[in-house]
């Protein structure tokens, strides 16, 4: 089963060293909107102060396959 790492990128590098092993891009997409919701809950109200969010995921030969991008916007 290939694995696939989640990159954090919130200001600061947050590299995945371990990887995740995953069957098909199915379970990728899956995988990432998954953490992506743990993270942003778990960051709570410090989320509203950074300019942007994002998760990078690799594959093995560190070839980026998909990536996600949140940001906030609170007008006035």
């Amino acid at each position: 089963m290939p694995r696939y790492f989640f990159h954090v990128h919130d200001g600061s590098e947050r590299p995945d060293t371990d990887g995740t092993d995953l069957a098909g891009m199915g379970q990728v997409r899956s995988e990432a909107v998954h953490l992506t919701g743990e993270i942003l809950r778990d960051m709570g109200g410090r989320f509203w102060w950074l300019p942007e969010w994002r998760l990078t995921v690799t594959d093995e030969t560190g070839a980026e396959v998909l990536g996600l991008r949140v940001s906030a916007n609170q007008p006035g």
